[in-house]
């Protein structure tokens, strides 16, 4: 379970193993937005997307973006660079492999 409000996810192969339960307990721990960054990032975004709205019986959401070819430290940069409800400098990255 992140201790952040914002994750960075990064991808370092087909790395959906274990994903939808790791959203899941993103959206239980309060986890407003999430980057991904890394090989299939805007697939693995869309998955994120996809089970964060579930079967749309629940009112959830998380901010989500991807940041393909660029590095960790540029998607953690970005996830800083929000601001508003998602304002805050503290970053959580998180390594998905297969």
């Amino acid at each position: 379970m992140p201790n952040s409000k914002k994750v960075v996810l990064h991808c370092t192969g087909n790395a959906t193993r274990n994903l939808e339960q790791l959203v899941e307990d993103f959206i239980e721990g309060g986890v407003t937005f999430i980057a991904v960054v890394g090989e299939d990032c805007g697939w693995i975004e869309d998955l994120v997307d996809s089970y964060v709205v579930g079967d749309g019986t629940k009112d959830r959401f998380i901010l989500t973006s991807s940041h393909p070819g660029q590095s960790v430290a540029d998607a953690i940069e970005f996830a800083r660079s929000l601001s508003l409800e998602y304002a805050g400098d503290d970053v959580q990255v998180i390594e998905l492999s297969t």
